[in-house]
Parts: C-alpha cells; sequence; structure tokens
C-alpha cells in the first residue's frame, strides 16, 4: 500500500488531496498545525496524523520518522504555503526570511530527512508554486520570489535524485481557502478576480486533488519528473477576451 506524507494537510487542497488518493486505496499520513480541523480529517479517513510547524526542523524530522514506521514513504506533498501581499517599501528582511522558509526551506528540510525512506520507496514528491513565480503581480515581491524559488528547488532534487525519486510541481492561481479569504471577503473583488482568468472561476481544492494523484502514481506518470503544471484556469499563459 503507498504510505504518502502530506504536509499542510488541512487547507483546501491538502484536504482535497488526502481525500482523493484514501478513496484510491492510499494511506495517508496528515501533517498540519490546526488541531481541531486535523482530528476531524483524521477521524473521516482513519488516517495517521500528527501536528508540526514548518519552521522548526526538528518537527519535520519527527513527521518523518512517525511515518516511516508504516514502511517506505512512496509520497511526499508540501502543499504548505502563504500569500503575503505587500508592496517592495513595506516588506522587511523578516518577511522575506519567513516567507522563503515557510515555502522552500521547510519543504527541502522534509525531503531531505526522507530522502532514503523515498529512495527505497521510489517515490514521488510534489510541490506547490504559484502562477507569481512567472508572471509580474504587484504587491508580490516576497511570495513571488519564494514560489520561484520552489520551481528552482524542485528542478535541482528531481536532477539530483532521479532515478529513484520524481519531484514535480503544480502551480495553481488563487484558490477558495482559508488562506486566501482576507482577499475573497469582498464580493466584488473576489469576482473580478475570477474574471481575470480565461477559466472564468476561482480554484478549489478539488481542482488539484486528481492531478496530484497522477503524480503520486508511478503506473500513471512514471516517466514524469522536473514537471512544473499550471493549474491556474489559464490565468498564466491565456488573456480574457473583452
Amino acid at each position: 500500500m503507498d504510505n504518502i506524507v502530506i504536509f499542510g494537510a488541512t487547507g483546501a487542497i491538502g484536504q482535497s488531496i488526502a481525500r482523493q488518493l484514501h478513496n484510491e486505496g492510499a494511506s495517508v499520513f496528515l501533517a498540519a498545525r490546526h488541531e481541531a480541523e486535523r482530528h476531524s480529517l483524521a477521524s473521516e479517513l482513519g488516517a495517521r496524523h500528527a501536528s508540526f510547524d514548518a519552521h522548526d526542523e526538528a518537527s519535520i524530522a519527527a513527521i518523518i520518522e512517525e511515518a516511516t514506521k508504516a514502511g517506505p514513504i512512496t509520497g511526499l506533498i508540501w502543499a504548505v504555503g502563504s500569500i503575503l501581499l505587500k508592496p517592495l517599501g513595506k516588506l522587511t528582511k523578516d518577511d522575506f526570511a519567513t516567507t522563503f522558509a515557510l515555502n522552500v526551506t521547510g519543504a527541502a528540510l522534509a525531503i531531505r530527512y526522507a530522502s532514503d525512506s523515498l529512495k527505497a520507496g521510489k517515490g514521488s514528491v510534489l510541490l506547490f508554486s504559484s502562477v507569481a513565480a512567472s508572471q509580474g503581480f504587484a504587491a508580490h515581491g516576497a511570495i513571488g520570489a519564494a514560489k520561484a524559488a520552489v520551481e528552482g528547488l524542485a528542478l535541482a532534487l528531481a536532477t539530483e535524485m532521479a532515478p529513484d525519486v520524481r519531484v514535480n510541481v503544480i502551480a495553481p492561481s488563487l484558490t477558495r481557502s482559508k488562506m486566501a479569504a482576507p482577499l475573497l471577503s469582498n464580493d466584488i473583488m473576489a469576482k473580478g478576480i475570477a474574471q481575470s482568468h480565461p477559466i472564468r472561476r476561482l480554484g478549489t481544492g478539488d481542482d488539484f486533488a486528481s492531478l496530484a494523484s497522477l503524480l503520486m502514481n508511478p503506473e500513471h506518470s512514471g516517466w514524469m519528473t522536473g514537471a512544473i503544471i499550471p493549474v491556474d484556469g489559464g490565468r498564466g499563459v491565456l488573456r480574457t477576451k473583452g
């Protein structure tokens, strides 16, 4: 049975992926800091779970150690992220450091600690970037830079860990989630952002679950590594009509 660790499992994307993988017969380990939501999802899926701090190396290492008790890790998903929107003049050194640590360093540490287990399990790693890594959006200096670094990390590790481990990236646009809620609290603003996508709606967690499942499955994606796949309603490469 697949043994897949999902960091950030209580976010909108993490929850949808966890349900999809569980329904397909995988054993999922849920790592998340929101205790009530984690317990609820774990109870629903009958899944193993634990709390962790994405800024704490020891906490990340402990998740990997616990997950490997069920056997080699066949999949690692880092669905942890942030949306820090500030113009350059208001960004601080700590803003950059915190954003980079959450999106890039935490992912790198999780993969490092899981490396031997992933190699033993011929595993797959999935990271999440953003349309902001390749498109210029105002007030995205910190998060755009961090998400571009996620893509660079993935390419480096896909090379370094081949042929035993595959590393791929999904790059979403704005998705309905607790994290994005402050941007979507105004209905007019939410509608305007949705209309900026050729497929004129915002993303949902379910938009990513089937693709994540495919990327975890070597029978379906065994010749895919180093791919950066946009799931963004077309926003990254297309322009809306009218």
